[in-house]
């Protein structure tokens, strides 16, 4: 392990013989040194994988046994001198019984994990051979040429952060497999060794079961099931290689292969710690399913990462939004959902039939009108009851005016245009600020402006104030306190900013795809540079104030925002993760800057997250003080910042 909290796991599938168990054992220790070139601490072989899983009554014959005794102690002294678990399937003899054991070897060492559920129905049959683990309750350990080793299903593995344990194919299959009382008293590893034939839909099934598993377990789990090479009288192997993390697949191999494979991933035990201890559910689970382990020290390698070692594991760039289309429209069309019901559900509730919105042409306050149109259409209420406000300032454009008064015109909704800038003035004059000067005190005096009318104009038409910043900008405490940060309801406060975009975009294609003009409007929503237009624009009318310029690109934000608010990444580890994801696109100095801005905004704008109007969480990031984030005001950034300086 490393301090990033990484550990490389490898999942082989080997060639092999039935019953050649000197041919298998040579293939074994090729895919060994393999995971080992790619620098995997840890790797893992199909079940039976020293003769063969369908050798069926030849399982019956001491030739056989023996020479699968020499194979075991040839790969055991074999790891003596290698850094990397090895964990092997081999049939084991004690006591008059047959086991069907997986064989963890590491330098020199063997330790036996019998198999708890033996199928005996349709394809199997494997209580003709082997006993299972409840035959076995009182042996501690079995002889192997000579060397005794520890045997039992009570064992558990430790190298620093990372816990495994073992289980053998149909213990996956059951009702509570015993992964699941492993993960439960620590295990945040699972090795799979199977040997699971192919029949049509079977693959999707298992996919889906060893992806439910991680998820369920909170845990990684790493599978390897037998492949070409095996007995084809009667079934067939497919030869299946997969590394799952928490319900999500991080590699798979290719299926059907004739050839040895050796498949790698990076897995974040870390973050699996992290979601343990956010899930207490998870840890009360121990009431009822604690049980005794054993637990094997072992001393596996760790992995320094640096610009000459690749990450093994896709880094998503843009974490809250899924990368492919049909998943993105129907998480579009969920979180819009979720919004509208709640916008509704606050209306019926207050039996409130008008809502007051400030439209500036940008990008939030559009996703925030869409969803209220939404949310009338539904409740069947008059759209006129919603009344956009637009509030031409010193820094308004005629690109972003005309967006928001066309939009607002198209949507059937009430239009008013109440421009701020004399107002503003006189405020000026009555603190005594010189409007030449550009600063925090010109900017913050519009936005607040606007929120004192938009709260007013509530008043007078009996309504509620719609609140449009987002949930990127709350992290970084880009809005004005008192300002542009106040509403009474707000069904952005959740989503970033890189989501946002997607929903914008999902409203034109989608509600409005056969009205061009609003389509048209939309996208052009999409093109114009996120900005508060508060500084005047430049000598050709165009925005000149731009957010991103500012505060630094919000794609590379909301990476630092999910990961480290879901995983507790610290800065190290963010800044790893994102020279992976953004590679090509940011220099490492680049993200470190930004990086650092992020986390001394994170901290230092804590105070307006504290007192956030009421809105619906969409996602599993939020920032609400009441549901998902709980900070003080006051809390030191110097641990993140010492973090980042090191870098």
């Amino acid at each position: 392990m490393n301090d990033y909290g990484l550990v490389r796991v490898a999942s082989a599938v080997p060639e092999m013989n039935v019953a050649d168990v000197d041919f298998n054992v040579e293939k074994i220790m090729e895919c060994v040194a393999d995971a080992i070139r790619k620098r995997a601490s840890l790797v893992v072989f199909p079940e039976l994988s020293l003769t063969g899983y369908t050798c069926a009554d030849l399982f019956g014959s001491e030739l056989l046994l023996d020479a699968s005794d020499r194979g075991l102690l040839r790969i055991a002294d074999f790891s003596a001198d290698k850094d990397i678990a090895i964990v092997v399937g081999a049939p084991v003899r004690h006591r008059g019984h047959l086991y069907n054991c997986a064989v963890v070897v590491f330098r020199g060492q063997m330790w036996l994990v019998p198999k708890s559920y033996l199928p005996n129905y349709k394809e199997f049959y494997e209580k003709r051979w082997f006993s299972s683990a409840d035959n076995s309750v009182n042996v501690a350990s079995v002889t192997i040429g000579g060397r005794e080793c520890a045997f039992g299903r009570n064992l558990l593995f430790r190298s620093g952060k990372l816990v495994f344990g073992v289980e053998i194919c149909e213990d996956l299959w059951v009702p509570i497999p015993p992964s699941s009382v492993a993960a439960i008293n620590g295990a945040n590893m699972i090795l799979n060794l199977s040997a699971s034939n192919e029949v049509i839909g079977k693959h999707k099934f298992l996919v889906n079961l060893i992806k439910h598993q991680s998820n369920q377990c909170i845990a990684a789990y790493i599978y390897s099931s037998s492949g070409y090479g095996e007995s084809t009288t009667d079934l067939v192997f497919a030869g299946n290689a997969i590394i799952s993390e928490n319900g999500n697949i991080l590699k798979s191999g290719e299926r059907f292969s004739m050839k040895s494979q050796v498949v790698v991933a990076d897995v974040d035990v870390e973050a699996l710690e992290n979601e343990r201890r956010i899930n207490e559910s998870f840890g009360d689970s121990i009431r009822d399913f604690a049980r005794h382990y054993e637990c094997v020290d072992l001393d596996l390698p760790r992995l320094d990462y640096d610009d000459k070692v690749k990450l093994e594991r896709k880094i998503k760039r843009t974490p809250f939004v899924p990368t492919d289309d049909v998943r993105l429209n129907a998480r579009c069309e969920e979180i819009v959902n979720i919004q509208t019901e709640g916008l509704m559900r606050r209306l019926h509730a207050i039996h409130c039939d008008a809502l007051v919105v400030g439209i500036s042409g940008g990008l939030d306050s559009t996703l925030a009108l869409l969803v209220a149109a939404h949310a009338f259409d539904r409740l069947g209420l008059d759209r006129k009851g919603i009344y956009g406000i637009t509030m031409p300032g010193f820094g308004t454009t005629d690109r972003t005016y005309t967006n928001a008064v066309e939009m607002m015109r198209r949507l059937g909704v009430s239009v008013r245009e109440i421009p701020i800038a004399a107002a503003v003035k006189q405020h000026f004059k009555d603190i005594d600020h010189n409007a030449s000067v550009h600063d925090v005190v010109y900017e913050n005096s519009q936005a607040r402006e606007r929120t004192q009318i938009l709260m007013d104009y509530a008043n007078k038409v009996g309504g509620i104030v719609l609140g449009t910043g987002d949930l990127s900008e709350l992290a970084l405490g880009w809005a004005t306190y008192n300002g542009d940060h106040m509403s009474m309801y707000n069904v952005n406060n959740s989503i970033p900013k890189t989501l946002a975009k997607d929903l914008v975009k999902w409203f034109a294609n989608t509600v409005y795809r056969k009205d061009q003009e609003i389509s048209h409007i939309l996208n052009d929503v999409l093109a114009t540079p996120i900005s508060p237009e508060l500084t005047p624009a430049d000598d050709f009318g165009q925005i000149k104030q731009k957010t991103e310029d500012l505060v630094g690109p919000y794609e590379l934000h909301d990476f630092f925002l999910f990961n480290m608010i879901r995983y507790g990444y610290r800065p190290r580890k963010l800044y790893l993760f994102a020279k992976t994801a953004f590679k090509g696109e940011y220099e490492p100095d680049v993200i470190k800057k930004w990086l650092k801005v992020f986390v001394r905004r994170f901290f230092m704008q804590q105070f307006k997250r504290s007192c956030l109007p009421d809105g619906p969480k969409v996602g599993s990031v939020s920032l609400s003080p009441r549901g998902d984030w709980r900070m003080p005001s006051d809390a030191a950034a110097s641990l993140w910042l010492k973090d980042c300086d090191s870098l």
